[in-house]
């Protein structure tokens, strides 16, 4: 075990199951008590969320993926470190999955899977339909000029695009669990999304979301595309999370 810093933060870098594992502390005496994990690109963006949040109490978790695709072994491993971190650091195990784009998708389906370990949802430009991210046959264009498509095949062990547009566990499909759970949810994208648009992808989140009347806070942002990810004043972000 390794103690490094991350953004200004204490950080022990280790290997859980084979697999690097981070975890970054709030600073000394702080502590609310509350997880929260980057379920994947875990330096991307650390501003939109993770920081904040580690300003607050908050302490953060990451390990490593197999792939960015959300396949059972990763969320199975995923939710076993969660409960590992929660009880080494003496945490609630109800974290807040922070995901954003493919962590988005990763995030939708670690929460239906194992709703007890999640208290709330935070998405930004999330993946929830494989046929848009990465095939791109909507607006978007495909995910690496089209190698997110094999990439994606060999994740989930499918033989050919025809079984991926069969395919029933895209985040898509398992926002029905999220619902059955009432977990709450904020939601960041931009309405210029080229890689992950959202009138093919976040939208069927809120719309459900909506539908149910459940605890959901969207923001979109006019003109943006994928990237940057977060809000510029994550206060909103912030103070919904820290009530739900």
């Amino acid at each position: 075990m390794a103690t490094t810093n991350w953004f200004g933060f204490e950080a022990e870098e280790f290997t859980f199951e084979n697999h690097a594992a981070t975890v970054v502390f709030p600073r000394e005496g702080t502590s609310c008590g509350r997880l929260m994990v980057k379920t994947e690109y875990r330096d991307a963006f650390p501003e939109a969320l993770e920081i904040p949040l580690l300003e607050r109490g908050f302490h953060l978790c990451f390990l490593q993926n197999d792939n960015r695709w959300g396949d059972s072994p990763d969320l199975d491993r995923k939710a076993r470190f969660v409960r590992f971190v929660a009880e080494k650091y003496h945490l609630s195990p109800a974290c807040v999955p922070v995901g954003m784009s493919c962590g988005g998708l990763i995030a939708i389906k670690f929460a239906a899977k194992y709703p007890e370990l999640v208290s709330c949802l935070y998405l930004d430009a999330p993946v929830v339909n494989y046929m848009s991210c990465p095939c791109g046959f909507g607006k978007g264009v495909a995910l690496g000029d089209g190698s997110g498509i094999p990439e994606i095949l060999e994740a989930l062990k499918l033989p050919d695009l025809g079984h991926l547009m069969a395919y029933r566990d895209m985040p898509l499909d398992n926002l029905p669990a999220l619902l059955n759970a009432k977990i709450p949810m904020v939601m960041v994208a931009g309405d210029a999304d080229q890689t992950v648009p959202y009138d093919e992808n976040g939208v069927f989140v809120t719309k459900a979301y909506q539908n149910a009347g459940l605890p959901f806070l969207e923001f979109i942002k006019p003109g943006c595309d994928h990237h940057p990810h977060g809000m510029a004043d994550p206060r909103d972000v912030v103070a919904f999370i820290l009530a739900h």
